[in-house]
């Protein structure tokens, strides 16, 4: 039976930079106040949290709220004079997060400055994410790896998520993908999903329109009717997290995830 659980990220307001202000309390609020089961966190918006994972817990635990995931990114993951500090920080990470129930550690998509030799750099963000997931495994924690479509991704198309999944150790290391940056990427949403559902344990619900260009969810060209569906008829048992990255939720990220939380609710979630 398939168990579909809503959380929120964070990068509504880590999208925000020095403009935001808050406190990370003030972003829990919100998120249990329209309704989400749990949150996803970013090792950027940890912030007061950071080396305190009781503390967060207690926070999490006083406002109904899980931990669904805690996402670890750095500058991309593929310039190898950074590989000793990037395991490091996934070191940090997965100490962090393996004190929480279900713990769940998420890597963010390989990138560049350059495309100049892609597949080199490529290469080795996955070395990174395989020994990554074997420390995670290690530990008791799940990873997954997430890619994007902002500037310098160096996975964007069907081919190169290919690419990335028959080098990932299945072991040891899952599938996290994003509906929106799918789209941005060139792909067709769905044809993605069901490619590579058996890898997926971890997805983030976005939405952006035919110009690239973000939306709130039901507002662009992503049909989650049938994403929520093809979950549930594959018995889906994870969590899905509502992201946006807007205009309208630089001005008003509150809004922005309830506007998000009521459209999922409507579809049955």
């Amino acid at each position: 039976m398939s168990r579909i659980r809503v959380a929120c990220q964070t990068y509504t307001w880590e999208m925000l930079g020095d403009a935001w202000t808050g406190k990370v309390t003030d972003i829990l609020d919100a998120v249990a106040a329209a309704g989400y089961e749990g949150i996803e966190i970013t090792n950027t918006m940890i912030r007061e949290f950071a080396g305190r994972p009781a503390e967060l817990a207690a926070e999490l635990e006083r406002r109904g709220l899980g931990l669904a995931c805690f996402a670890y990114a750095t500058s991309g993951f593929t310039e190898a004079s950074a590989l000793k500090a990037d395991l490091a920080g996934a070191d940090e990470a997965i100490a962090f997060v393996s004190q929480f129930p279900e713990p769940r550690l998420g890597l963010g998509g390989a990138a560049s400055p350059s495309r100049r030799c892609a597949k080199s750099k490529l290469d080795r963000a996955i070395t990174f994410y395989n020994e990554v997931g074997r420390r995670g495994t290690e530990a008791g924690v799940s990873v997954n790896v997430h890619p994007h479509s902002h500037f310098g991704s160096l996975l964007e198309s069907a081919e190169e998520y290919q690419y990335l999944l028959d080098h990932l150790d299945p072991a040891v290391v899952s599938f996290g993908p994003d509906t929106g940056h799918i789209v941005r990427g060139g792909q067709d949403l769905m044809t993605c999903l069901r490619t590579h559902l058996s890898r997926i344990t971890h997805l983030h619900l976005k939405d952006a329109n035919t110009e690239r260009e973000w939306v709130g969810l039901g507002q662009g060209v992503c049909d989650f009717a049938s994403v929520l569906a093809l979950l549930a008829e594959t018995s889906y048992d994870g969590w899905v997290v509502g992201e946006e990255e807007s205009a309208a939720a630089r001005q008003d990220g509150v809004a922005a995830i309830r506007r998000n939380r009521d459209y999922l609710r409507a579809l049955g979630y």
